[in-house]
C-alpha cells in the first residue's frame, strides 16, 4: 500500500474506532477509551519535537592558545620597566603634545609614515629634525622635496617616503581641512598609509581602539608563542587571527608590550630565550 494510502486508511479506522469509544464510554463508564491510547502514541512523538525546539545545540569552546594568560602576565613583567627603544623613542613620543589638535595629529600620522620599516631611534631623531622646521601641512608643502629628502634621511625608503608625505599632506589639506581622517578605511586610502599605520593613528591620534596594530615583532612573537591558530606569512593575517580570540580589552596592549618584547628578549634572530620568563611554556624556546 502506498504512504497516501496508508495514512487515509488509518484515519478512517481511528474516526470508527473514535466513535466506538464514546459509545463505550456512555454505557461503560470504567472503560478505557481508545482515544486515550492514541493520545498516549503520540505522546513521545510531541515531546520529541518540544525536545528538539527547546534544547539548543551546544556551543563549540571558543579558541584560544595554551596557556596564553600566563605568557602575558610574565611579559608583563619583563616589560615592567619600560625601559625598550619603543618606551623613550616610540611613536607616541615623537610629536608636540602642546600643538594644536589637528597639528598633534597631523605629527602622529607622519611619524608613522616615517617609522615603517625604521628603527625607533632614527624616526625620533628624524621627526625633531622635521619640528625643527615647524612641522605642520602648510610647512610640508611649502617645503621643496629634496629639502625634505635630507630633513629626513636616513629613515628606511626614504626616497618613496618623500613621495608619499607631499601626497598625503596634499589630500589632507584638500580633502579633510589639514586635519586627518577619523577612521581607518579612509587612513588606509592615503599613500604610504598601511594597516598597521591605521590602527596606530586611531589608537594614539584619536583615542579609539578600532583594531590590533601588527608590525614585525608582534606578528613573529605571535607565531612563536603559538597565539595563532595556524601559522600566518602576513602582519595582516595575525592581525585577523589576534582579534578572533583576544578580548577587546587588550588590544591596545597588546602592540606596546609585544614591541618592546621584541626588541629586548624575542629577538628576531637569536632570541635571548635564556632571559625569557616564558621558556618553560614557551612552544618555540627549545628551537632557539
Amino acid at each position: 500500500m502506498c504512504a497516501a494510502g496508508a495514512a487515509g486508511g488509518g484515519r478512517a479506522v481511528a474516526r470508527r474506532l473514535g466513535r466506538a469509544g464514546e459509545a463505550a464510554g456512555a454505557t461503560q463508564p470504567g472503560s478505557i477509551p481508545r482515544r486515550s491510547r492514541r493520545r498516549r502514541r503520540s505522546v513521545p512523538i510531541a515531546y520529541e519535537s518540544g525536545d528538539e525546539q527547546g534544547m539548543s545545540e551546544p556551543q563549540r569552546p571558543r579558541w584560544e592558545p595554551k596557556d596564553w594568560r600566563q605568557q602575558l602576565e610574565r611579559i608583563r613583567e619583563m616589560r615592567r620597566n619600560r625601559d625598550a627603544p619603543v618606551d623613550e623613542m616610540g611613536v607616541q613620543t615623537c610629536y608636540d603634545s602642546s600643538a594644536p589638535p589637528e597639528v598633534m595629529r597631523y605629527q602622529v600620522l607622519l611619524s608613522l609614515m616615517l617609522s615603517s620599516q625604521t628603527k625607533d631611534q632614527v624616526t625620533s631623531a628624524a621627526m625633531l629634525r622635521l619640528r625643527q622646521h615647524g612641522l605642520t601641512v602648510d610647512s610640508i608643502l611649502q617645503m621643496d622635496d629634496a629639502t625634505l629628502g635630507q630633513i629626513i634621511y636616513p629613515v628606511g625608503f626614504w626616497r618613496n617616503k618623500v613621495k608619499y608625505i607631499k601626497q598625503t599632506t596634499a589630500i589632507l589639506k584638500q580633502k579633510y581641512g589639514g586635519d586627518i581622517p577619523r577612521t581607518v578605511e579612509e587612513l588606509v586610502q592615503l599613500p604610504g598609509v598601511g594597516p598597521k599605520m591605521a590602527y596606530l593613528a586611531m589608537n594614539i591620534a584619536w583615542d579609539s581602539v578600532s583594531g590590533i596594530a601588527v608590525d614585525t615583532h608582534v606578528h613573529r612573537i605571535s607565531n612563536r608563542l603559538k597565539w595563532v591558530k595556524k601559522e600566518t606569512k602576513y602582519p595582516e593575517e595575525t592581525r585577523v587571527a589576534l582579534e578572533d580570540w583576544l578580548p577587546r580589552d587588550l588590544w591596545r596592549e597588546i602592540n606596546w608590550l609585544l614591541v618592546g618584547f621584541g626588541q629586548q628578549t624575542c629577538l628576531p634572530v637569536n632570541p635571548r630565550c635564556s632571559e625569557c620568563l616564558n621558556q618553560d611554556i614557551c612552544p618555540a624556546a627549545k628551537r632557539h
